[in-house]
């Protein structure tokens, strides 16, 4: 179903593991990869984009530059994950029906995927939350959020990323598997972005 859906990217941590580097702003395609999860949000077509970023001054900005996405400063990004889903909820539009989270560092997500979760979404029914999964059955992401759930994930504290308020209601989450791991596959460390840029390279030899 095609009802107004914003998406929010969270994008503001610290990439700490990447040994100095930032992973999203790793090339993907030739671009950064926060730009690419921008270019497929915004390619959804469902309502306005939202990136959560760390505070300016920062180069993840002029990743999304020149997209129509709303840059938004975290100013407590440091705290984690919930931070900026704090923020991003508070810069929803006003009567929202849900919002899309979305990882900024899940690179095998496709705009198809996308789809997949946000059509799954139902206005009516007992159902409160839909989530990406992978082909065998392990919660992932994007997640979609309905309304009633905005003031639960807007109390939340520290780094979990709404993971207590999707437990609370465990009994009311619909999961939509996508194909392989990508609802999972993040690339934090310098390994894990050169294991999967020779995988890229493979199957594009093969």
């Amino acid at each position: 179903m095609n009802h107004l859906m914003p998406i929010i990217i969270l994008a503001a941590g610290g990439s700490t593991r990447m040994q100095g580097r930032d992973k999203l702003l790793e090339p993907v395609g030739g671009v950064p990869l926060l730009r690419q999860q921008a270019i497929k949000a915004l390619a959804l077509g469902r309502g306005p984009v939202i990136v959560a970023l760390p505070p300016r001054p920062h180069a993840r900005y002029d990743a999304v530059q020149g997209l129509d996405v709303r840059a938004l400063p975290v100013p407590d990004a440091a705290e984690g994950m919930n931070a900026s889903l704090r923020a991003g909820i508070a810069a929803l539009p006003p009567h929202a029906p849900w919002a899309m989270v979305l990882l900024g560092d899940l690179p095998d997500l496709t705009v198809s995927d996308l789809a997949l979760v946000a059509d799954a979404a139902e206005p009516e029914g007992p159902d409160l939350i839909w989530r990406g999964a992978t082909a065998s059955g392990a919660a992932g992401h994007p997640i979609v959020f309905r309304s009633s759930l905005f003031a639960a994930l807007s109390g939340l504290r520290g780094d979990s990323g709404g993971r207590e308020v999707v437990s609370a209601h465990a009994d009311r989450v619909v999961l939509i598997p996508l194909p392989g791991d990508r609802a999972r596959l993040d690339l934090d460390t310098p390994a894990a972005w050169a294991a999967w840029r020779a995988g890229q390279g493979a199957a594009r030899d093969s």
